[in-house]
C-alpha cells in the first residue's frame, strides 16, 4: 500500500464539524471560526532522517528545510502564515549544538515571514531526528485558492524551474508566499497547488480534485528545466533524461496554477515586471476527458503516471 492509497483509507470517515470549509485532499484544511472576511488555514508536515534529509545535512537547512516545506502549502491556497508549533523527536545521545543550529535555521525563515515559533513539544525517537511543523495562516475569504476548479481550455503555469532539486534546492528553497497573494489579488487562479511530489503527481492531484475530472495537455519544449538536472545527466550523476527529472524527481517546491487563457498574455506580462527575478511558464491547457499527454517532437505520449510517492519509491520526498 502506498502513501495516496493510505490517504484514501485513512480518510473516508473522518471526523469534522461546522468550522471545516476545507478536509483532508487540499494543501492546508481551511477553517473558518467566525472571523470576518477571513479563513484560517492549517498545516502540518515533517521532515525525516535519512527520507528527507542525510546526517551530514548542514543543520540550519534542516530547520530551513522543516518550515519552508509547510510554508510552500500556505503559498499554495494564497495565504499568510502567522504561527507554528515544532515537534522534535530525537534519538539518544543526540547533539545539542547540532539541534540549535537546527533551529537557527528555521527562525531565520521565520523571521523573513513574520511567523512566530510559539512553543512545541520534544520526544525521544530512537530511529534518528524526526521533526515536525504544525503551521497556521490565514487568507481572504474570497481570495482562498484550491487544488479543486480546474476549467477546460484553462492555461497552466509554473514558477522557477524543475527537477534536479537533490543538487540542492530541496534544502534550500524559498516558500513563494508573496507570488501567491499578488496572483490572488490580480489573476485569481482557477486551482493551485505546489510542486513536492513533482509536475507528473501533482498536476494529476490538480485535475481530480473538482468533481469532474480533467485532462492536460503539456508541451515538452515549454517545460522550465532546470540546469541542475541538465548537468546531472550530462555529467551521468542522473539516469533521468532533462525533462523526465522535471516531470518526477519532486521536491522543487514551485507553484503550478490554472487561469483562464485570455489571461495568459497579461498575466506574463505582469509578472515580469512584478517578479523580474522569477521565470513564469506557460506549460500547456486542460482538456477534456482525463487523458494526461506531453507532447514533443515526436508527436503526444502519456505522461508518467507519478513522481514520487512515499512508500512506494526508494528516496525522500
Amino acid at each position: 500500500m502506498n502513501e495516496l492509497d493510505l490517504i484514501t483509507r485513512l480518510t473516508k470517515s473522518l471526523p469534522a464539524n461546522d468550522a471545516v470549509v476545507v478536509g483532508a485532499g487540499d494543501d492546508c484544511a481551511v477553517l473558518d471560526l467566525g472571523v470576518p472576511g477571513r479563513l484560517l488555514l492549517f498545516k502540518t508536515d515533517a521532515v525525516v532522517e535519512g527520507v528527507h534529509f542525510t546526517p551530514d545535512t548542514p543543520p540550519e537547512q534542516i530547520g530551513h528545510k522543516a518550515l519552508a516545506r509547510c510554508l510552500s502549502d500556505i503559498a499554495a491556497m494564497a495565504g499568510t502564515p502567522t504561527a507554528a508549533l515544532v515537534t522534535l523527536a530525537l534519538p539518544l545521545g543526540f547533539d545539542p549544538a547540532r539541534i540549535e543550529a537546527i533551529y537557527t535555521g528555521l527562525n531565520a525563515l521565520a523571521r523573513r515571514h513574520g511567523v512566530a515559533i510559539a512553543g512545541g513539544e520534544t520526544t525521544t525517537n530512537p530511529g534518528g531526528l524526526l521533526l515536525s511543523i504544525a503551521l497556521l495562516g490565514w487568507v481572504e475569504a474570497g481570495r482562498c485558492v484550491r487544488r479543486a476548479g480546474v476549467e477546460v481550455g484553462d492555461a497552466l503555469f509554473v514558477t522557477g524551474e524543475l527537477g534536479g532539486s537533490l543538487a540542492g534546492k530541496h534544502l534550500s528553497f524559498e516558500p513563494r508566499l508573496a507570488e501567491a497573494r499578488w496572483l490572488a489579488v490580480h489573476f485569481l487562479p482557477h486551482a493551485m497547488i505546489d510542486l513536492s511530489d513533482g509536475l507528473a503527481s501533482d498536476l494529476r492531484h490538480l485535475l481530480q480534485a473538482g468533481r469532474e475530472a480533467r485532462g492536460a495537455e503539456l508541451l515538452a519544449r515549454a517545460l522550465p528545466v532546470s540546469r541542475a538536472a541538465k548537468l546531472a545527466h550530462r555529467e551521468g550523476r542522473s539516469p533521468k533524461p532533462p525533462v523526465l527529472a522535471a516531470l518526477t524527481d519532486g521536491e522543487d517546491f514551485e507553484l503550478l496554477f490554472a487561469v483562464t487563457s485570455r489571461e495568459a498574455v497579461l498575466l506574463q506580462d505582469a509578472w515580469r515586471k512584478q517578479f523580474p527575478n522569477l521565470s513564469l511558464k506557460c506549460i500547456g491547457k486542460v482538456t477534456t476527458g482525463t487523458a494526461v499527454t506531453i507532447r514533443d517532437q515526436h508527436g503526444s505520449k502519456s505522461l508518467p503516471r507519478h513522481g514520487y510517492v512515499h512508500f512506494a519509491d526508494g528516496a525522500g520526498g
